[in-house]
């Protein structure tokens, strides 16, 4: 398999590193010398990702850069491809985390990041992922990516570092993260439990207690780009869109998936050639949507910036 473009999504979430756990010793790990990083001494510095930890890497990307790669222990290449990583990252001596999740014991992964085969790679920074590799690379090939990453993070202030001796995150006493407050708790709630439609809910009731409630305003955002693309089939929707350019519906769909895939850039042309082609109320349902898609990754993203002056330029 061919790499992956090197771009961000905007996945987002927030937990402490509490529940990763080092993966124990067994005829299935990865071999050579890089497993003993996962093992041993290296605790910390090359851990075991789980269904249940994977907000946990997330939010340990806010400190310091992640490198998640997907393996399974049925297939040699896979873990080979793991051992090369443990390498780099020994290497790297702690300037960032490796996490190794078995897809074959972690199916809510697989699902969650679209995983057709394995190996597959990303990093991770302030909660967002970018895919790296699809597919076992040389370790030259590795560790070209790997600066790259740490030049990404060094751009936003994720420096942080991951104590090659440092205890398991397990066995670290994290600070207890402040309560949500209520309502965005009850999104949040709502969210786990697959309710989408409570989930709006509650921050719509948020937004209406403090119209200045940022939090919400982007939750609700989120929330609703997950209800608009549920149930999409997203061959079916781009060849919708290709056939008629002037349909707005069709092309806030398929930015809707782009954006959900991390083409945050593909979202916002597509929108804004849109609005160039489109009048009077057609443009400003997209322009109105395309605001919105803004919130959702953030205001203060350079790619926010940029679009919201090609935006200005195609209105006026």
């Amino acid at each position: 398999m061919s790499q992956q473009p090197f771009t961000a999504s905007t996945l987002r979430g927030a937990v402490d590193l509490s529940s990763l756990k080092k993966p124990p010793p067994s005829a299935s790990s990865p071999t050579g010398a890089a497993a003993d990083a996962t093992t041993s001494g290296g605790a910390g510095l090359v851990v075991a990702g789980t269904d249940e930890s994977i907000r946990d890497v997330l939010a340990a990307s806010s400190h310091h850069p992640v490198v998640m790669v997907i393996w399974s222990s049925r297939l040699a290449e896979s873990a080979d491809f793991v051992a090369t990583f443990e390498t780099v990252a020994r290497r790297y001596a702690g300037r960032f985390q490796l996490v190794t999740v078995d897809a074959d014991n972690n199916p809510t992964i697989l699902q969650a990041f679209q995983v057709r085969a394995v190996p597959v790679s990303f990093a991770f920074l302030q909660g967002q992922p970018v895919p790296l590799f699809e597919g076992a690379q040389p370790e030259a090939q590795v560790t070209g990516v790997v600066d790259q990453v740490l030049a990404l993070a060094q751009q936003h202030g994720v420096t942080g570092t991951v104590s090659v001796d440092e205890l398991a995150p397990a066995e670290v006493e994290e600070p207890e993260e402040p309560p949500l407050p209520p309502l965005h708790q009850k999104a949040f709630d709502a969210i786990e439990a697959d309710d989408l439609v409570g989930a709006a809910d509650a921050y719509r009731e948020a937004l209406a207690e403090n119209p200045a409630d940022a939090d919400a305003r982007v939750g609700l955002a989120q929330v609703g780009l997950m209800q608009r693309t549920a149930d999409a089939d997203p061959a079916a929707a781009r060849a919708a869109a290709a056939a008629a350019p002037n349909d707005v519906d069709a092309q806030i769909l398929v930015a809707d998936l782009d954006l959900l895939g991390g083409h945050i850039e593909d979202a916002f042309n597509r929108l804004i050639d849109t609005v160039r082609i489109t009048a009077d109320a057609d443009r400003n349902t997209v322009r109105e949507h395309l605001v919105e898609l803004f919130e959702v990754v953030g205001t203060g993203d350079e790619r926010v910036k940029r679009a919201r002056k090609a935006l200005m330029s195609a209105l006026f």
